[in-house]
C-alpha cells in the first residue's frame, strides 16, 4: 500500500512538473542550460529582455520616440502572451488583504519642500520626485513594454529642476507580476536615456522600489544602514513619487550597482561587473561547471564589456573555490577573492535573515572583479530581510496549495529545495508557501506541525525540498532533501554549510579558521548592530519621516495597520510573535548571542539537526 502511494505521488509530481514546465516562457527562469535539459528547471540564468529598440530606432539615437515606440508597442503586445507566463497582465488581482487602490492626491512641484543641498540618498530627508508622461496611458504602456529593452520617456522634476527624456520602465519579476494595475510597482529610471551626460546629483540611474512584502518600508533602508558598517553596499532612503500630478506615495530609493557605485567604494572603476539574477533555482552560487564559458554565461549577467578574460577569471575563481583541498583553500583564494570581505557579506546575509540572500537562493547578489583581479560580492536585493519566518496567512502550515493539481503542503515549512523552479506567477505561487514577513501574526498557526524547530535541513541533491510533495521517504517529500528555506529569528548561522550549491558557505566555512572568523563577525553584528538601543534612533527618525505619507498612500500594498505594527517601538510580550522590527531584532540578537557552534566527531563539526534529518 505504501509503495502504491509512493508511486502514485511520484507520478502526480512528475505530471505537475511537466505541466508547469510547459507553461514556462522560453529563455525565462528555466534556462536553456538547466540540469533538466533544454527548457527545463535549470539555473535559469539572467533573463534577457526582448530586443526591440534596435529594430524600431529609425533615427539611430539609441531610444524610441513617440512614433517609433507606437510601432514597437504593437509588436510588444503581440508577444506578450509568450513573455507573461501565468496570470493576467499586471499579475493576479492581489491578495485578499490588500486594500483597493484609489486615485492619489493631486500634487505640484510648488507644493513640496526642496532639498538642493542634501545628497540624493540622504536618509534624513524625503524628496518628492515628479514624473510627467506625455500620455495618460503611461501605466498600460509600461506594462506592454515590460520584459523588453524599451524605456518610455518622461520628464523628471526634482528640487524644482526639470530633467527631460528620462527612461522609465517597470522593474522586477514577482514584485511586478503579483501587483495588479493601479497599485504601487517598482520603477527603473535611466536619467541618461536621451542625454548621456544628464545626471541627478551625479547619478544616472534610479531604482524606486515598491517594498512588496515589506509593510514597514524599512527592510532595504535598514539593511543598507547596517551592512554599510561592514562592506560596500548600495545606499537607500525614502522618496515620494508623483506621476502626472497624482501622488503615488512612498517608495524606497535604492542605489544602482554601476560605475557610480564603484567610484564611491573602490580605488578604480575599471573592472567587470556581473549581476547574479535572483530566483529559487538561480544556481549562481559560484559552483564549478567545467571550462565551458556558456555554463557561466547562463548563470551570470555581465554588465561590463570585458570579454573572454573576465569570464575566464570567473571560471578560475569557481574552480579554485570548489576544487582546491581545504588545507590550501585560503592561500589559493586570497589573490583572487577578498576573503575577509566575503565572510562579512555571508555573516550579514544570515545575521539579518536576508530571505532573498545567498544562503537561501545561491543568487541575487552582485559581483565585481576589480582592476587588481580580485572579486568582491555586493548585496543586491535587501527588501526581504529581518523576517520572523511567519506572518499574515504566511506562517508555518502556510497557505493553500501553491501548485495547481497538488494537495496542500504538509511537514516543515523551511522552504524550497535548492533546485526547485520558480513559478511564473511569482513567489506567492510557490508550493512551500510565501515567505514570512512583519505584520499581523499568521492566520494558520493552528495548523503548525508539532516540534517545529525550523532548523536548517540538509542540502540534498535537489528536488522540492522539505515541505514539498510526496511521502516522507520520497525525494522532495516531507523530510526529503531541500534548501534552507527562509529562516526566522532562530536561523542557524551555519545554515547551508553542507550545501554544494553554495560553495562560499560549504567550502569557505569548512576551513576552521575562516569559520571561526565568520562566526565572530556574526557575533559582532548581533552585539553591536542588532542592539535596539543603537538602532532605535535611526528607525524612529525614518518612521516619523514617512508615517504621514504611508497613511495617505492610496497605492500601498499593505494596510496602515500592518505598517504601524511592523514599526512599533513597543517591546513585544514574552509569548508574542516577532511581528515587528523590534521584536525581530531583540529575538535575533538574543539567539545569536547565545549561539554556540556544535562540536561533534565529524569532518564539519556539525550536529545531526544542522545537517538535516533524512
Amino acid at each position: 500500500m505504501l509503495g502504491t502511494c509512493a508511486t502514485t505521488g511520484l507520478t502526480l509530481l512528475l505530471l505537475g512538473v511537466a505541466s508547469v514546465a510547459s507553461a514556462q516562457p522560453p529563455q525565462g527562469f528555466g534556462g536553456r542550460r538547466g540540469p533538466g535539459g533544454p527548457g527545463g528547471f535549470g539555473p535559469g540564468g539572467p533573463r534577457k529582455d526582448r530586443a526591440l529598440v534596435e529594430k524600431f530606432d529609425q533615427n539611430d539615437d539609441g531610444w524610441l520616440n513617440d512614433d517609433e515606440r507606437a510601432k514597437a508597442r504593437t509588436e510588444a503586445k503581440s508577444g506578450a502572451n509568450q513573455r507573461r507566463g501565468f496570470g493576467p497582465p499586471g499579475g493576479p488581482r492581489g491578495r485578499g488583504r490588500r486594500e483597493p487602490a484609489s486615485p492619489g492626491r493631486r500634487l505640484s512641484p510648488d507644493e513640496v519642500k526642496h532639498y538642493p543641498d542634501a545628497d540624493l540618498y540622504d536618509a534624513n530627508v524625503m524628496r518628492t520626485i515628479f514624473f510627467e508622461f506625455t500620455s495618460d496611458d503611461w501605466e498600460k504602456e509600461l506594462e506592454d513594454f515590460h520584459g523588453t529593452d524599451v524605456d518610455v520617456p518622461a520628464t523628471m522634476i526634482v528640487d524644482g529642476k526639470r530633467y527631460p527624456n528620462v527612461g522609465m520602465r517597470f522593474r522586477g519579476m514577482s514584485s511586478y507580476g503579483m501587483v495588479p494595475s493601479g497599485h504601487k510597482r517598482s520603477f527603473n529610471v535611466s536619467i541618461d536615456l536621451a542625454d548621456e551626460e544628464q545626471r541627478l546629483d551625479g547619478y544616472k540611474t534610479l531604482n524606486l522600489l515598491n517594498s512588496a512584502g515589506d509593510p514597514s518600508f524599512m527592510s532595504t533602508v535598514l539593511y543598507s544602514h547596517i551592512a554599510g558598517q561592514y562592506i560596500p553596499v548600495p545606499k537607500a532612503n525614502h522618496v515620494r513619487v508623483v506621476i502626472n500630478g497624482e501622488n503615488w506615495g512612498v517608495y524606497v530609493n535604492a542605489q544602482q550597482f554601476n560605475k557610480d557605485f564603484l567610484r564611491e567604494h573602490y580605488p578604480s572603476t575599471k573592472g567587470t561587473r556581473w549581476k547574479v539574477s535572483g530566483s529559487p533555482g538561480g544556481d549562481g552560487g559560484l559552483r564549478y561547471f567545467g571550462e565551458d564559458l556558456d555554463e557561466y554565461k547562463s548563470r551570470f549577467d555581465m554588465k561590463s564589456k570585458d570579454g573572454k578574460k573576465a569570464w575566464e577569471a570567473l571560471v578560475r575563481l569557481c574552480r579554485t573555490l570548489n576544487e582546491t583541498p581545504l588545507e590550501h583553500l585560503e592561500r589559493e583564494l586570497e589573490p583572487m577573492l577578498d576573503i575577509d570581505e566575503t565572510l562579512r557579506f555571508l555573516a550579514l546575509d544570515v545575521a539579518l535573515v536576508n530571505s532573498d540572500g545567498y544562503w537561501t537562493r545561491a543568487s541575487d547578489y552582485s559581483l565585481f572583479l576589480d582592476s587588481d583581479k580580485r572579486f568582491h560580492l555586493v548585496p543586491h536585493d535587501m527588501n526581504e530581510a529581518f523576517r520572523s519566518g511567519h506572518g499574515p496567512g504566511r506562517g508555518p502550515g502556510g497557505p493553500p496549495p501553491g501548485m495547481p493539481g497538488f494537495p496542500p503542503r504538509f511537514g516543515r515549512p523551511e522552504g524550497p529545495g535548492p533546485d526547485r523552479p520558480p513559478f511564473a506567477g511569482g513567489e506567492e505561487q510557490r508550493a512551500d508557501g510565501p515567505r514570512g514577513r512583519f505584520g499581523q501574526p499568521g492566520q494558520d498557526e493552528a495548523r503548525r506541525p508539532p516540534n517545529d524547530d525550523r532548523r536548517p535541513p540538509g542540502p540534498g541533491p535537489g528536488g522540492f525540498g522539505r515541505g514539498g510533495f510526496g511521502p516522507p521517504d520520497m525525494p522532495g517529500g516531507r523530510r526529503g532533501p531541500g534548501g534552507p528555506g527562509h529562516g526566522g529569528v532562530d536561523l542557524d548561522p551555519l545554515v547551508a554549510i553542507d550545501n554544494p550549491r553554495m560553495p562560499l558557505r560549504s567550502r569557505l566555512l569548512a576551513v576552521p579558521e575562516l569559520r571561526a572568523k565568520y562566526l565572530a563577525y556574526v557575533k559582532e553584528i548581533a552585539e553591536k548592530s542588532l542592539d535596539w538601543e543603537n538602532l532605535e534612533p535611526f528607525i524612529t527618525q525614518r518612521v516619523e519621516l514617512i508615517e504621514k505619507d504611508v497613511a495617505a498612500d492610496t497605492k500601498k500594498l499593505d494596510s496602515l495597520e500592518a505598517f504601524q505594527q511592523a514599526t512599533s517601538s513597543k517591546r513585544p510580550g514574552r509569548n508574542a510573535e516577532s511581528s515587528s522590527l523590534r521584536g525581530f531584532l531583540d529575538e535575533r540578537r538574543a539567539f545569536l548571542r547565545k549561539y554556540k557552534e556544535p562540536v561533534e566527531d565529524n569532518p564539519r563539526g556539525r550536529s545531526e539537526s544542522q545537517r538535516g534529518r533524512r
